[in-house]
């Protein structure tokens, strides 16, 4: 792998390091939606939606459409939806492991 491609996805994959972005990208699933619905949506203050968005923006995750006074965000290239639902599968994967430790552990005295 070179040396370029390596830098693109480490910038990626910190795009992603924030729950906050993850819940955006969640939340845009359903379609493009601006910065109050979102923050209805998601239960967060806009400013903090904002500088959020503006990460993804950064990273090409996100783009926004002007519509009068109001910017619409949605998902720039919907293949990022795979990615998180892969992580999902490992989540699922990670706890199934931890379900079955547990269970193997004898019970204390």
């Amino acid at each position: 792998m070179n040396e370029a491609l390596r830098r693109f996805k480490a910038e990626f994959f910190k795009a992603l390091a924030h729950p906050l972005r993850i819940a955006i990208l969640d939340a845009l699933r359903e379609g493009e939606r601006g910065v109050n619905e979102l923050a209805e949506h998601l239960g967060a203050e806009p400013t903090t939606l904002s500088q959020q968005l503006a990460v993804l923006r950064a990273r090409n995750l996100v783009t926004g459409r002007k519509e009068g006074s109001f910017v619409l965000y949605s998902v720039k290239d919907p293949a990022i939806f795979t990615l998180l639902d892969d992580a999902r599968v490992i989540f699922n994967n990670h706890l199934v492991e931890i379900r079955d430790t547990l269970e193997s552990l004898e019970p204390a005295p």
